[in-house]
């Protein structure tokens, strides 16, 4: 017979359940189904787990990821295999089950160029009892505020519109206009600015000599 005939190619060969284990563990699996003694169709599923547990050691004897395995054995088989397996056999219908959507946050703020962050220290400013803790929170928001105001908007701003986009954000409950605080000059704000976008890239060759002019030996 010609050897060419003999070939097998992957789009003939069963499908791989879990590809990552490769087809060598598919086998021994569908090997382990194939035994009728239930004594040692439960040994070759041990020997089978402990060869999964190899390949990544330094889990192997952690409990979850021993759950893990067995899971991952009975999914192979298709849950047809059947063993005496240490932990729960979880359902086909709960492995296959459909995660819950993920709720993505639906803000639109009226000012965008804050973000939703700052939104969300503020609702949990307002949250806090009136005393020196908040007021320092409140600062702390009110500057930053100016700091990505100063980013998107323009190269100075009046601390009052500052205050006046708080006071509206906090619908009212954060009032800095009327306790007469000042906020950091723009100017510092600015030179912070200019400084990270004129540092180095740390790509040049400061520090190193030329060695040109100079003879090797």
């Amino acid at each position: 017979m010609n050897s060419v005939e003999t070939l097998e190619y992957n789009t003939e060969r069963p499908y791989l359940i879990i590809p990552e284990y490769g087809r060598h563990f598919q086998k021994m699996v569908d090997y382990a189904m194939s035994i009728k003694d239930r004594e040692e169709r439960n040994k070759v599923a041990q020997s089978i787990i402990s060869v999964m547990g190899n390949l990544q050691p330094h889990l192997r004897d952690v409990p979850d990821f021993q759950h893990k395995l067995w899971d991952q054995l009975f999914i192979m088989s298709d849950f047809k295999l059947d063993v005496d397996s240490p932990f729960p056999i979880t359902s086909q219908e709960l492995l296959q089950a459909r995660p819950e959507p993920l709720e993505y946050p639906q803000n639109h703020p009226k000012y965008r160029f804050y973000g939703n962050n700052i939104k969300r220290m503020i609702d949990v400013a307002i949250q806090w009892e009136k005393g020196d803790k908040r007021a320092g929170l409140e600062y702390a928001i009110a500057n930053h505020m100016k700091k990505c105001y100063l980013n998107w908007n323009k190269d100075t701003v009046d601390d009052k519109v500052i205050f006046k986009h708080l006071y509206e954000l906090s619908d009212g409950q954060i009032d800095l206009a009327s306790d007469g605080a000042n906020l950091t000059e723009s100017v510092q704000f600015l030179k912070q600015r200019v400084t990270k976008s004129s540092r180095p890239s740390g790509s040049g060759k400061k520090g190193q000599r030329s060695n040109r002019g100079k003879k090797r030996y």
